[in-house]
């Protein structure tokens, strides 16, 4: 499990809104003074699958998922305070059973 932040200070947020699947995954970009880039998002129940560019780290800030990397053939469950990495050019499928999963990315 990672220690997970409760806040970000001295950043920039986009308020424009990441929408994704009619609504169903929403997302706000953060932007770092060392120029990294995170999001902060949540997922409503559903199943939505995801391309990455770049590396990729999903935090789990609250709520559960399951996810399957793709080329790979296993299901993994994730619970708040756990996280999961996805390589670049890569994707994976992300399920949200029910309720809302809430979750941080970062871009490695």
């Amino acid at each position: 499990m990672s220690a997970l932040p409760t806040q970000f200070s001295g950043v920039t947020v986009h308020t424009k809104a990441n929408v994704y699947f009619d609504g169903k995954v929403v997302s706000h970009t953060v932007l770092f003074a060392d120029n990294s880039k995170k999001t902060l998002g949540l997922i409503y129940a559903g199943s939505y699958h995801f391309g990455t560019g770049a590396p990729e780290r999903m935090e789990i800030v609250a709520g559960a998922c399951t996810v399957t990397l793709d080329g790979q053939t296993a299901v993994k469950d994730y619970a708040a305070g756990t996280y999961f990495d996805v390589p670049g050019k890569s994707g994976f499928t992300i399920e949200v059973g029910g309720g809302i999963c809430e979750y941080i990315c970062s871009f490695l």
